[in-house]
């Protein structure tokens, strides 16, 4: 579902906003602090960021430069603690954040570069549709998990 509330804040020209994913009223749905960037940031300031927001996540996006004519945007996540690899309702708040502000047209796909890989999201309104990586399906030895389980559990 794609109800979206935003409250954003601009100081020192970087704009912070706080998305509510997932609902249409304030005070709900699954919150991520999205930090649009013209640059890169260091990890120190993003994770200070972070810390300030006090959300499980607050993404930072800044364009990069593209060999075609589809824009691609560096995107980066952080709990208040640490940088993580993946993040889906922030992902999913920083391409609404992007349609919204203008830095992409609601016919834009939205492609981000992250430590996951690259990613994309849709606008088919209302719905913002996202391409996340898949790990294909392979076979494992049932008793070597088996094994690894019981070793993991107290006795």
């Amino acid at each position: 579902l794609l109800d979206l509330d935003i409250k954003h804040v601009t100081r020192m020209g970087i704009l912070l906003y706080q998305v509510d994913a997932f609902t249409s009223t304030p005070f709900s749905g699954n919150s991520a602090a999205v930090c649009v960037l013209d640059t890169p940031a260091s990890d120190s300031w993003m994770q200070n960021v972070a810390l300030e927001m006090n959300l499980s996540e607050t993404s930072f996006v800044y364009p990069l430069e593209s060999d075609s004519s589809q824009k691609l945007f560096q995107l980066r996540w952080f709990t208040p603690t640490t940088e993580v690899d993946l993040c889906g309702h922030a992902t999913l708040a920083t391409a609404h954040v992007l349609w919204e502000i203008g830095q992409l047209l609601p016919n834009e796909q939205a492609r981000f570069s992250t430590k996951s890989g690259i990613l994309t999201a849709d606008l088919k309104s209302p719905w913002i549709e996202l391409d996340f990586p898949a790990m294909p399906p392979s076979k494992v030895d049932g008793d070597s998990i088996l094994t690894e389980l019981k070793a993991s559990l107290p006795n």
